[in-house]
């Protein structure tokens, strides 16, 4: 049997969603059927899986336990050209700091809590036991890869992995810069009218507000945390200061965010930094 495959098979086994890697450490290409996503595809999907076709689709989205699709026809013969062994760290319940080089090893050993490690080419792995968005880049040579990502199966490691600390998520929140207003432009915001009298229009004013903003967030395709950041600014910069807002439409807002992925520590920051932003 194919050492990667053999490989995966033992990984699958345990529970952890595994996909071939082609030369480049990259997914293998998606079949004639879902070029372009032609056939709806996966990679906007938060579970994993390939669509109704049998080729290796999806990059991450194509991780699977299912040995009877790791040993299909489509499957043994990207395993033939594979180089190493992925997995989709999210669906197993994980999460993988990315640490690229010397002097990342070095920060995390100064800063996060112990727990599974396994050296790469250039740095290590340090894996938990927990899931979060994925983030590249949130500091010099580190990136985390959970939920819709894939890290490459490097070994077991050594180490227990231990749960994933608050240290890591917050690496990932970051304040980006507000959407609408030009650079050096005022943020106007509605004042608070006499005697506490909202100042709009109809109660479907606030009602429009809140749909667009929803719509805004559920079409995001990327960017999503930005994205968030931008509608919870827009809805406060005109609703935020007259007392229209409940409970109610800031729930709608923040399922509409998780939806699409972030958590709710990050509702609770990005609504923060957005009030902040606008001086409530």
């Amino acid at each position: 049997m194919n050492e990667h495959l053999h490989t995966a098979l033992r990984l699958a086994a345990a529970g952890v969603p595994v996909l071939p890697l082609r030369a480049g450490k990259a997914p293998f290409g998606n079949c004639r059927s879902c070029v372009g996503n032609a056939c709806g595809g996966r990679p906007n999907m938060k579970t994993p899986g390939p669509c109704s076709c049998p080729g290796v689709c999806h990059a991450w989205a194509a991780a699977t336990t299912d040995p009877d699709v790791l040993t299909s026809p489509a499957w043994s013969a990207a395993w033939q050209r594979a180089v190493t062994v992925a997995y989709h760290p999210g669906a197993a319940g994980l999460t993988v700091v990315d640490l690229d080089d010397a002097a990342a090893v070095d920060w995390a050993r100064a800063t996060l809590p112990a727990t599974r490690t396994v050296p790469t080419t250039r740095g290590e792995h340090w894996i938990y036991q927990g899931t979060m968005t994925s983030h590249n880049g949130v500091r010099p040579g580190v990136d985390i890869k959970s939920t819709m990502a894939y890290a490459r199966y490097l070994g077991p490691g050594t180490g227990t992995v231990t749960a994933l600390p608050d240290t890591v998520r917050a690496l990932a929140v970051k304040t980006p810069a507000p959407i609408g207003p030009a650079p050096h432009t005022a943020v106007t915001v509605p004042a608070r009218a006499g005697g506490g009298g909202c100042p709009h229009r109809t109660p479907v004013f606030l009602e429009r507000g809140i749909a667009m903003a929803v719509q805004r967030i559920t079409q995001a395709t990327s960017a999503v945390h930005a994205t968030v950041y931008g509608a919870f600014l827009a809805v406060l910069s005109t609703h935020g200061r007259c007392g229209c807002l409940t409970d109610t439409h800031v729930a709608r807002l923040f399922t509409a965010a998780q939806a699409k992925g972030e958590t709710a520590r990050h509702c609770v920051e990005a609504w923060a930094n957005a009030r902040a932003a606008l001086g409530m």
